[in-house]
C-alpha cells in the first residue's frame, strides 16, 4: 500500500511544482534553530528529489552551508506530504539553466547570473497523508 500513496505523493509534489504552488522549506538557522520559509520547487522527481531556486547569499543558501538537513512540506486541505533529507548548494551552469523559470526574472539577470544557484532536496524519509491513506517510511 506504502507504493500507491508513495506514488500518488510523487505525482502531487510533481504538478505543484508545474503550477507553481508555494511549499515549506524547514532548515536550521545559524543559531540552531528550526526556521521555516514559503518556497517555490522548480523541478521534481516524485518525492526522490526536489530542486529550489535562490540566490548565493541568501539566508537560505547560509543555512544548508552551515546545516544540509532540511525538510519540505507540501499541504492543503486534501494532503500532507512531510519529506525529511539534506539539501545541497549546487552551482554548475548546466543545472542552474534547466531549473530555470519565468518567475526567476524577477530576481536574477537569467540562469547565468553568478548571484543564481539552485538548492537540490533529496528525501531520506517521508511522512504522508493522501486521499486520507497514511504512510511513513525511508526511501
Amino acid at each position: 500500500m506504502n507504493e500507491k500513496i508513495i506514488s500518488r505523493a510523487g505525482e502531487i509534489v510533481e504538478k505543484n511544482t508545474k503550477e507553481g504552488t508555494y511549499c515549506e522549506l524547514a532548515l536550521i538557522d545559524l543559531e540552531g534553530y528550526p526556521t521555516v520559509s514559503t518556497i517555490t520547487a522548480s523541478k521534481a522527481d516524485g518525492i526522490n528529489w526536489l530542486t529550489f531556486c535562490t540566490g548565493i547569499g541568501s539566508d537560505k543558501a547560509i543555512r544548508v552551508n552551515k546545516c544540509n538537513r532540511a525538510s519540505v512540506c507540501f499541504n492543503s486541505d486534501e494532503y500532507n506530504i512531510t519529506l525529511v533529507g539534506t539539501i545541497d548548494i549546487i552551482t554548475d551552469p548546466d543545472v542552474k539553466k534547466e531549473m530555470w523559470y519565468g518567475g526567476l526574472t524577477n530576481h536574477f539577470s537569467g540562469p547565468q547570473d553568478s548571484n543564481y544557484c539552485a538548492l537540490r532536496f533529496k528525501t531520506e524519509r517521508y511522512n504522508l497523508l493522501v486521499d486520507w491513506e497514511e504512510a511513513k517510511g525511508r526511501l
